[in-house]
């Protein structure tokens, strides 16, 4: 159960106070900050979460995936294609899935 907890609050702290407004702002590829390239902020923040994911699963892979995965859904949010609710379902349920691949020990 400790694995929830944790991934879940790692979400919360990666999504908010350390994306702040400058990259929450910045990595918008469709109202980008004037002198401030757009996927230089993207990059950081799904580095952000990436790092967190792999740091508390110790799955590299996972890391990956949630970068992958957290690339595509912020640019999609950005774009306006989903909603900021529908991005936090899939960040979340992305959680959920990595949890139960450690708890199941599923080796990718």
């Amino acid at each position: 159960m400790m694995i929830f907890i944790y991934l879940f609050s790692a979400h919360a702290i990666c999504d908010y106070p350390l994306q702040g407004e400058f990259l929450a702002k910045g990595k918008n590829a469709f109202a980008p900050l004037v002198g401030v390239p757009w996927y230089q902020c993207l990059l950081a923040h799904c580095l952000i979460h990436a790092g967190a994911v792999a740091l508390i699963t110790q799955r590299w892979e996972l890391g990956l995936a949630e970068f992958i995965i957290h690339w595509f859904t912020d640019y999609a949010k950005c774009e306006g294609k989903i909603t900021f609710n529908q991005d936090q379902a899939i960040h979340y349920a992305c959680k959920v899935g990595w949890a139960v691949i450690v708890l199941l020990n599923v080796r990718l």
